[in-house]
C-alpha cells in the first residue's frame, strides 16, 4: 500500500557521503520538526534523473528556502558512492542531501517501489515528489511515466507550497 497524505514516513536510515566519508541519517534527524521537500529517482545519473529532475531542484534550491522548506533531499535505490558521485559531478554537493536507499527498504515502505527489470535497473523508486513536515506527508506527487518528471518537479513544488 502506497503512503498517503496525512500519514507519518517510517522510521529509516540512509548513508550520505560526506568530505569525511559516509553518514548515516535517520528519519527523525531529517524531518522532526522541520518542512523538507523530498524527492525520489529511479537511478542516479539516468537520463531524466540528470537532465531534468535533479537540475531542477538545484535551480529552485533558493525559491523552495524562501518559500518555507528547512531542507532538499534527494533519494535514490543507489549505494552512498552513487550517490556522493552524482551530488559531485551535478554540483549538489551541499546544497541537497543526496540520500542512499541501499537495499530499497525505506522505499518499499513507502510502497512506491518499481520492478524496473525489464530495462536492466531491477527494483528502483517510482519517481516521485512529496512535502513532507515534522515526519508527516503533506503532498506527494507520483509520476505514471519513470521517464517524465513534471508532476514531481521542482516547478511543481513551488506551485504547492
Amino acid at each position: 500500500m502506497t503512503i498517503a497524505i496525512g500519514e507519518r514516513l517510517p522510521q529509516a536510515t540512509f548513508k550520505e557521503k560526506t568530505a569525511d566519508g559516509p553518514v548515516e541519517i535517520t528519519t527523525d534527524a531529517l524531518f522532526k520538526g522541520k518542512k523538507v521537500v523530498l524527492f525520489a529517482v529511479p537511478g542516479a545519473f539516468t537520463p531524466t534523473c540528470t537532465l531534468n529532475h535533479l537540475p531542477g531542484y538545484l535551480e529552485n534550491r533558493d525559491a523552495l528556502i524562501a518559500r518555507g522548506v528547512d531542507d532538499i533531499a534527494v533519494i535514490a535505490v543507489n549505494d552512498w558512492h552513487v550517490m556522493g558521485a552524482w551530488a559531485q559531478q551535478s554540483g549538489g554537493l551541499g546544497k541537497i542531501h543526496f540520500l542512499a536507499d541501499w537495499d530499497a527498504s525505506f522505499t518499499k515502505a513507502l510502497g512506491l517501489d518499481a520492478d524496473l527489470s525489464a530495462g536492466g535497473l531491477g527494483v528502483r523508486s517510482k519517481r516521485y515528489s512529496m512535502l513532507v513536515e515534522d515526519g508527516v506527508v503533506k503532498s506527494l506527487n507520483v509520476e505514471e511515466n519513470p521517464g517524465q518528471a513534471t508532476v514531481s518537479a521542482a516547478a511543481a513544488m513551488i506551485e504547492q507550497l
